[in-house]
């Protein structure tokens, strides 16, 4: 558009990821955090949990099942769990809501607070201040990074799983409902790791193959001097790039690392790859951020 870049975006152009300190407040945060207790709180442990583990023949349809409930839950609201927290006949060892890992993948589309938050005018004019012209909201999870338990995720990109052509069309919007410490587990990133395109792609398997997705191509070998940790307060944003590279340590902490989270595409002469896990549908076609 011509128009002057305003010092934090070029922040964002140059590094791949733009920190914006109490973007929303306090209370926006409580009201995520109480929406999801009550979510947590009437949850049923999913079917594809409680399948006993005996036979190989089993554990395969197992996977099969919780790949099918994976794989199914774009237009969603579906629970996904930490490792070691059921017993092999499904039942919780620990209290469920120590025991959930994520909440995915439409919450911005089916619960009225997430969606409130997701489209409000803040975020809106922020989309507006980078440039987006058709923003469509593609997915959105609540993830809980448990105390003690809440695993780490490896360095990744995350057009690895969102794919689109041409790459530089996908942004998450990563929203701290808790401070985000380097002791619970906050996002550490590459500066500027954006550049180069990615290696490797997540993509949906042939069907009548044991597993739903593979991937394709190869993770780089990261150094990990180059991340740098960005610890955040309740109610900040960080924005970040489908291509930057990112990770987050395992939780050792006493303290959770509530996070909510979704990704926009900008929808203007971008192909969505017909080979993501993740596919817009009839129930739910992907959602102009723009209301």
């Amino acid at each position: 558009s011509g128009e002057e870049q305003s010092p934090c975006l070029f922040q964002f152009h140059e590094d791949g990821f733009l920190v914006l300190e109490d973007f929303f407040t306090a209370e926006e945060c409580d009201s995520m955090r109480r929406q999801i207790q009550g979510i947590v709180a009437e949850m049923e442990v999913p079917p594809h949990c409680r399948t006993e583990f005996s036979t190989k023949e089993k554990e395969q349809l197992q996977a099969q099942g919780s790949s099918d409930y994976f794989l199914t839950s774009g237009d969603k609201i579906r629970f996904f769990f930490e490792k070691g927290v059921l017993d092999e006949r499904g039942n919780f060892l620990i209290p469920k809501e120590k025991s959930i890992s994520k909440i995915g993948h439409a919450l911005h589309a089916y619960d009225p607070v997430f969606q409130q938050i997701t489209h409000c005018s803040k975020v809106q004019e922020l989309g507006r201040k980078l440039g987006l012209e058709r923003p469509v909201v593609v997915q959105s999870m609540y993830i809980f990074k448990q105390p003690g338990i809440g695993g780490e995720v490896t360095p990744h990109q995350d057009a690895t799983f969102l794919h689109t052509e041409p790459l530089g069309r996908i942004l998450g919007f990563w929203i701290a409902l808790e401070d985000a410490t380097q002791e619970n587990g906050c996002l550490w990133f590459i500066p500027g790791s954006h550049t180069s395109g990615i290696t490797r792609r997540m993509v949906r398997a042939a069907s009548g193959t044991s597993t739903c997705v593979e991937f394709v191509g190869s993770e780089r070998a990261y150094d990990d001097s180059q991340f740098i940790p960005l610890p955040i307060k309740k109610g900040g944003l960080i924005l970040i790039h489908g291509e930057v590279v990112h990770k987050s340590e395992q939780n050792s902490s006493e303290s959770s690392r509530h996070v909510f989270t979704f990704h926009v595409m900008e929808a203007k002469d971008t192909t969505w790859s017909k080979e993501n896990w993740l596919q817009p549908t009839s129930e739910l076609p992907f959602p102009s951020l723009y209301t």
